[in-house]
């Protein structure tokens, strides 16, 4: 399987750079939004990816993000709220002028701080990095497509502030922040993931891509899946954010949309990033490494362990092959304490979802379909599957945790994954 660098890593290594790849020779450069290098092709003919078909000048887009669509949204997006709009003042005072102990991360976009406002209401304010890796054309894009959307799986936009060249977004706050956090933050301040909670979180998730693929009447791509793009409120309700690199799908007999390859290296679909040829079936790939995060403990890209296990879908692809190593693959956090029958399944959607082939991955709909059943099918987060009773997988996790090295799994006892 290759692995096709995209943009830049998530804050793991705190490197939002978008880059555009040389798929043959493997080269990286940063994307400054005005020229594409080319994709050398096997015959060494340059190829040069297609730019977004609509482009814009800058006044033109400054211009639309202080002026959002005001047609009502169409079909079952009527109900989203309107963006407010704000000024920087008042943001400024909200976060007690972007105070440090507001701070809640940082991504490609910018920086994102905790604020109040006026009313009380909690609200997380993201301000553009002008520096960084996105520009106004991707604000411009959150704007639009949040002002279209309503959704419970959706990160709802309060509003926005363009002023000068100052450009900053309102959140509603999630306060348990995101999954990449509870997955890979450190120990003593998060909470142990249970088997319900990450099915739960799994779930939600596909509902809210589900609803941009398959719900609006504009159907649109995401573009950016991974867990630190995976919000959660209270009760570990999930939602997805950032939608900058959005984009809208294929319609008629359109079988793609040609544009920049933009991403997450690991997340990347190795079609999109080798021809820059975006599909629904590219979100549906990020949506199984997402889930093989999930089940697994693992990150996308581990630069931290071996060159045979840093990539988690070339770690996996050859595990998918025989069921009796599956339980290798999941997370020693869990210390065993999952059924059998709902990691077999978990994996076999997993795997479908990061086919080498677009055409042999599921819809969003069955995905939604496979894991909203597992995610009901509830278990005693507090209590062993007597079939994994010394059965918790050896990992480089445990080696990196500082603790002893897991115990072996017992060959002899296995469940069996039902049709």
């Amino acid at each position: 399987m290759g692995c096709f660098q995209c943009s830049g890593e998530s804050s793991f290594k705190k490197q939002n750079i978008r880059r555009t790849v040389d798929d043959k020779n493997n080269w990286f450069r940063r994307d400054d939004n005005r020229h594409i290098p080319p994709a050398t092709l096997k015959d060494g003919q340059p190829k040069f990816v297609k730019e977004d078909s609509k482009v814009v000048n800058q006044s033109a887009v400054e211009n639309s993000a202080r002026e959002p669509p005001s047609k009502s949204p169409p079909n079952g997006e009527a109900n989203a709220p309107q963006a407010r709009t704000f000024s920087l003042v008042k943001l400024a005072a909200a976060t007690q002028n972007f105070k440090l102990e507001n701070f809640l991360g940082e991504g490609g976009f910018g920086k994102v701080y905790k604020g109040r406002l006026p009313g009380g209401e909690i609200v997380a304010v993201k301000q553009l990095d002008r520096n960084g890796c996105q520009g106004i054309r991707e604000f411009v894009v959150e704007v639009l497509t949040l002002s279209m959307v309503n959704h419970p799986n959706l990160v709802k936009l309060i509003g926005y502030c363009a002023e000068g060249d100052q450009r900053l977004l309102v959140y509603e706050y999630m306060p348990l922040g995101s999954l990449e956090d509870h997955l890979y933050g450190p120990r003593p301040s998060r909470k142990r993931l249970d088997w319900n909670t990450r099915m739960k979180i799994a779930a939600g998730a596909a509902q809210g891509l589900e609803y941009l693929h398959d719900k609006m009447k504009t159907p649109v791509i995401y573009r950016d899946l991974k867990c630190s793009n995976i919000l959660l409120g209270e009760g570990f309700h999930p939602k997805l954010s950032d939608f900058g690199l959005a984009k809208a799908g294929p319609s008629g007999d359109q079988t793609h949309v040609s544009t920049r390859v933009m991403g997450t290296y690991g997340y990347c679909a190795p079609e999109y990033a080798m021809t820059g040829q975006l599909t629904f079936k590219s979100d549906i790939y990020s949506f199984g490494v997402v889930l093989l995060e999930i089940i697994t403990g693992r990150r996308a890209i581990d630069n931290i362990t071996s060159d045979t296990e840093s990539n988690l879908v070339a770690w996996a692809r050859p595990l998918f092959k025989d069921r009796k190593k599956f339980h290798q693959m999941a997370d020693p956090v869990l210390e065993g304490r999952y059924p059998v029958r709902g990691l077999y399944q978990a994996l076999a959607i997993a795997a479908m979802c990061v086919q080498e082939q677009p055409n042999m991955r599921p819809l969003v709909a069955d995905v939604v379909t496979a894991l909203s059943y597992l995610a009901a099918q509830t278990q005693d987060p507090n209590a062993y599957s007597p079939q994994n009773l010394g059965r918790i997988p050896t990992s480089g996790r445990c080696k990196r945790d500082g603790k002893q090295k897991c115990p072996s799994a017992d060959e002899n006892e296995r469940g069996k994954l039902l049709a």
